[in-house]
C-alpha cells in the first residue's frame, strides 16, 4: 500500500506510562474477564471517559513475557473411568500448577490419552515428586513429560 505509514512498537516499563494508558488497560482487562459487560461500566470503574478509552484502546496492549514462566506439557494415559480426569486435575490444583490447556482423545481399548500444559512456577514440590504423585493415581496408566 503506497503511502501507508509503518507502525512502530516499543516496550516501556508500565511505571513510566501516563496514567490514562494504565486505566485503558485496566478497562480492557475488566471487559476481557467479564467483570464488566459494557465499555460504559468498565470505564466508570477505572475512572476514565468512554472517548479516552476509544481513543487509546487499539494503541495499548499488555506484553506477556512467557520467558519467566515454567510451562510443562504432560502426556497422561488414563483409564476410561468416571472421575479419572478429575482426580488428575485435583492433583494439579493441589500442587499449585496452573493448567493452561487440556486435550483429551476419545478412549480406545479402555484408555484415553490426555495432554495437559501447565504453568509450574508456583508448584510447592519438585517435578519428580509431582510426576510420582500423578503416577500413583489409580486411573493413571502412564505419565511422561513431553516438553518443558
Amino acid at each position: 500500500m503506497a503511502g501507508a505509514k509503518e507502525k512502530k512498537y516499543y516496550l516501556v516499563d508500565a511505571a513510566l506510562l501516563p496514567e490514562i494508558f494504565l486505566k485503558v488497560m485496566a478497562a480492557k482487562a475488566l471487559l476481557e474477564t467479564g467483570e464488566a459487560d459494557t465499555v460504559g461500566k468498565a470505564v466508570a470503574r477505572v475512572g476514565i471517559s468512554r472517548s479516552a478509552f476509544y481513543k487509546y484502546k487499539d494503541a495499548v496492549s499488555p506484553f506477556r513475557d512467557f520467558r519467566g514462566r515454567d510451562i510443562v506439557t504432560f502426556h497422561v494415559l488414563l483409564r476410561d473411568r468416571p472421575g479419572a480426569l478429575s482426580s488428575v486435575l485435583t492433583i494439579f490444583a493441589g500442587m499449585s500448577a496452573n493448567i493452561l490447556t487440556i486435550n483429551q482423545s476419545i478412549p480406545i481399548n479402555g484408555a484415553a490419552v490426555v495432554a495437559i500444559s501447565a504453568e509450574t512456577s508456583a508448584m510447592r514440590v519438585s517435578m519428580d515428586e509431582f510426576t510420582r504423585r500423578l503416577g500413583a493415581e489409580p486411573d493413571v496408566i502412564k505419565i511422561e513429560i513431553l516438553a518443558g
